[in-house]
């Protein structure tokens, strides 16, 4: 089934010979931007920082929520867990690059804990679903928690667990941990994807209320 988030974005037409464009849902940035483009970088945790890898369906959702947590540096829309190297957004949303919509978050774990972040990861993200969140289909939109040691191994296994016993959902989880093997930032137009385009319509249908549920839930852990 094809991805709700490409589906619903490519309702655009293109007068090619008027070298115009109309669009009646929302462009997708990708067509216009991924050619020629160099490889984004990818930002580094600081001394006294540490980062978190985390895959659980559409990226843009995933970074306006992380980002809004107290002790969270930054936040970076991207792509982990497959073959190909430096993949763009088209061939990520194949579903047979391997590769997740994924976030890489740079925190400082002195104010919010690596478990904490997971805590949100499996609250506010479905971890029930494979290769699913929410109305998006797909291996692209697994839950998959990338872990850098086995300190953060431990603690993923832990929090699902936790998870689990406290039957925050109605079935078991069954995201993934894997070890961190790789990461690539998405290209440039993804970044603040949700706060740049509130109201398109993928946006206002469903990252809005991600959010807004999330704020009610850790309403004690967010940014003044």
């Amino acid at each position: 089934m094809k991805a709700f988030k490409s589906y619903i974005r490519l309702y655009a037409v293109a007068a090619l010979g008027a070298g115009a464009l109309f669009t009646t849902v929302a462009l997708q940035p990708a067509q216009a931007q991924t050619q020629n483009y160099s490889i984004p970088t990818v930002k580094v945790a600081r001394p006294g920082q540490q980062t978190a890898t985390f895959a659980a369906g559409c990226f843009w959702s995933m970074e306006a929520i992380f980002k809004q947590l107290k002790g969270v540096a930054s936040v970076e829309p991207g792509y982990a867990g497959g073959r190909l190297q430096n993949p763009s957004y088209q061939q990520v949303e194949t579903g047979r690059t391997g590769h997740a919509e994924t976030v890489n978050i740079i925190f400082d774990p002195k104010v919010i804990s690596y478990y904490d972040l997971l805590e949100v990861l499996l609250t506010v993200r479905d971890p029930t679903t494979v290769n699913q969140q929410g109305p998006d289909y797909g291996p692209q939109y697994r839950s998959v928690i990338f872990a850098r040691n086995a300190q953060q191994r431990q603690t993923a296994l832990k929090a699902i667990q936790d998870c689990d016993e406290a039957q925050i959902w109605n079935a078991p989880a069954v995201t993934e941990v894997q070890p961190f093997s790789n990461f690539y930032r998405a290209e440039d137009y993804h970044l603040d994807y949700y706060n740049l385009h509130p109201q398109e319509t993928y946006c206002a249908r469903v990252v809005a209320p991600e959010i807004a549920d999330f704020r009610e839930k850790f309403h004690d852990k967010l940014k003044q």
